[in-house]
């Protein structure tokens, strides 16, 4: 009877002599890899054999990875865009501001050179705001009679005639603008010396010439300003130039509308004239009627002697 094991059961070498020789193959592949560099044809062919392994194996972390990077990215362009507003709006009201402030300085030297090429005082103000009464045109400026500033003093920018002053306070003054319907400025046609009175037409804001000859020698583009007889406005500031005349035949009369060449309704700062010239008094229209009465009286006292006279 056999009693020797079946293939199965047999052992072949044991195990401290099998980690002997492996440990021996490896250390002579090392040595070799090392020295001549045997298997590097090898090992890239295992690496590239292994490398979707590698990365199936790594997916769930890379994936893990990207999520969070694509969440953190997301919070942080929000919050540099949220930044980059609030930038963006302090840049636009610090280049606003700084426009307006240009603009102002732009009006300033403007009016500076007006007032040096002006041959009277002139007085710089700002205008605060203007008046709330739709059917007038008026505006509000920082000067009043603590600036000596008077009631009646013109008042302009650096293109022209803008009003008069109408009402004085301690420390504001009122001003009636040239286009208000009960203002009205003696103007002369620089062209040919023709003189008229401009009057305010209101909400339109032009000028008109009313009362004017129907055969009077005023064109359109005719540039008119101030001719100085009414003691108010200096002689030779800008007003208006002709942009329309109505002439009817019917009519003894013609019409001339004006655009005012000053801001009227635009500039926030103005020039508070002063004219110093000197001006005849005007007659006392009093002294003129007691004259009259005296004259009279002394006829009358005349009379009754011429009569005797002659009897």
């Amino acid at each position: 009877m056999d009693h020797t094991p079946p293939p199965f059961f047999k052992r072949g070498p044991a195990p401290l002599v099998r980690l002997f020789f492996f440990a021996s193959l490896s250390l002579a592949l090392l040595v070799i890899d090392a020295r001549f560099r045997y298997v590097e044809g090898l090992r890239s062919w295992l690496a590239l054999a292994a490398y979707p392994l590698q990365r199936i194996g790594t997916a769930p972390v890379d994936l893990a990875a990207r999520v969070g990077e694509y969440f953190s990215t997301q919070a942080r362009l929000v919050a540099e865009n949220e930044q980059l507003r609030a930038r963006a709006l302090a840049y636009a009201q610090d280049a606003q501001r700084f426009q307006a402030a240009q603009a102002e300085t732009e009006q300033l030297r403007r009016l500076i050179g007006a007032a040096e090429r002006l041959a009277l005082r002139a007085t710089p103000a700002e205008v605060l705001y203007v008046g709330r009464d739709p059917y007038s045109r008026k505006l509000f400026i920082d000067r009043g009679a603590a600036q000596d500033v008077r009631p009646g003093s013109p008042i302009a920018d650096e293109d022209g005639v803008i009003g008069q002053v109408t009402r004085v306070h301690p420390l504001v003054s009122e001003v009636s603008l040239l286009t208000d319907r009960d203002q009205a400025i003696p103007v002369q046609v620089v062209r040919n010396g023709l003189r008229a009175v401009a009057f305010g037409a209101g909400a339109s804001g032009m000028l008109e010439l009313r009362f004017m000859s129907a055969v009077a020698d005023i064109q359109t583009g005719d540039r008119l300003v101030t001719s100085g007889i009414d003691g108010t406005y200096p002689a030779g500031l800008p007003v208006a130039s002709v942009v329309r005349i109505e002439r009817d035949a019917e009519e003894t009369f013609a019409r001339a509308v004006c655009q005012p060449v000053a801001g009227i309704e635009r500039g926030r700062y103005v020039l508070i004239l002063a004219n110093e010239s000197a001006h005849p008094p005007l007659p006392d229209a009093a002294k003129d009627r007691r004259g009259d009465k005296a004259r009279k009286a002394r006829a009358k006292a005349k009379d009754p002697k011429e009569a005797d006279a002659a009897r």
